[in-house]
């Protein structure tokens, strides 16, 4: 681990609470083409699990996923915070789900944009979400994603600026969403909530993570998961699966028991 990564660890082993907000697809699991498949990386479970049990951390997934799928996926109990839709959906562990309300105008428009998908012949592509509509595209050809990409692109354009929706670009496919909030504004929301003084990373890989990394910035550590680096704002850059796992190990010392002492004599 480098250094900037062991002293914040070092902060969370004597913090009474921390805080650990991570991706889903691409962190914390491969990416799959059958999406009902994209479990964790082996190892990821039982050390968030160890986390989770400390009872010093809190644990929180920041997805584009709807929030419902993952819990079955990771396997925790119980199950974690979970963001969902990009930072449109908050689900609680007791169960309980937040999300806006969705204008009937918005609703309408992801509508046409669902059956214009049908008409392409590519509703197989499409992810239906709360308050969005994305289209994959990793499981096919560099040029084949390319001529799609574009083909996506210009057929939604009018409907997105047509209605103000958001046109979000992702890894591996594009999004048609409600404009209101985004992976930065769960992150916000999660910082007010734990206050000024606990420990906070963020892990992510795509580039709706920057968001989230942004609204870290000066107040918490920030990781890029990602095979090979590239531009971003997070702080140091996380190889998958072995930092990532790394990573979860050194918190799992960390928060395994009562928070260390600030010096030798602080006890006395």
């Amino acid at each position: 681990m480098v250094e900037e990564v062991e002293h914040f660890l070092r902060g969370v082993a004597h913090a009474r609470r921390s805080a650990l907000l991570l991706d889903y697809d691409g962190t914390l699991a491969p990416f799959s083409v059958d999406r009902k498949q994209a479990v964790p990386y082996a190892g990821v479970t039982r050390f968030l699990q160890s986390i989770l049990d400390a009872g010093r951390t809190r644990v929180v997934i920041v997805s584009g996923r709807d929030a419902r799928e993952i819990g079955p996926l990771l396997g925790l109990e119980p199950s974690p915070e979970i963001w969902g839709a990009h930072g449109l959906q908050r689900l609680r562990p007791d169960g309980s789900c937040e999300m806006p309300k969705i204008p009937v105008a918005v609703s309408q428009a992801l509508d046409d944009a669902r059956r214009w998908l049908n008409y392409q012949g590519l509703e197989e592509l499409a992810e239906l979400k709360p308050g969005s509509i994305a289209v994959h595209w990793r499981s096919l050809s560099e040029t084949a994603a390319a001529e799609l990409r574009s083909r996506i692109l210009l057929g939604w354009f009018r409907m997105a600026e047509r209605n103000s929706l958001k046109l979000l670009e992702f890894d591996g496919g594009v999004e048609l969403r409600m404009p209101d909030l985004d992976k930065g504004d769960a992150v916000r929301t999660i910082l007010r909530e734990v206050g000024p003084d606990v420990p906070v990373a963020y892990l992510g890989d795509d580039a709706t993570d920057e968001h989230a990394f942004e609204a870290l910035t000066g107040r918490g550590l920030t990781a890029l998961v990602r095979p090979t680096r590239r531009r971003t704002s997070a702080q140091v850059w996380f190889k998958p699966p072995e930092d990532v796992l790394e990573f979860l190990s050194c918190w799992e010392v960390a928060t395994a028991g009562s928070p260390k002492s600030q010096s030798a004599g602080s006890s006395q």
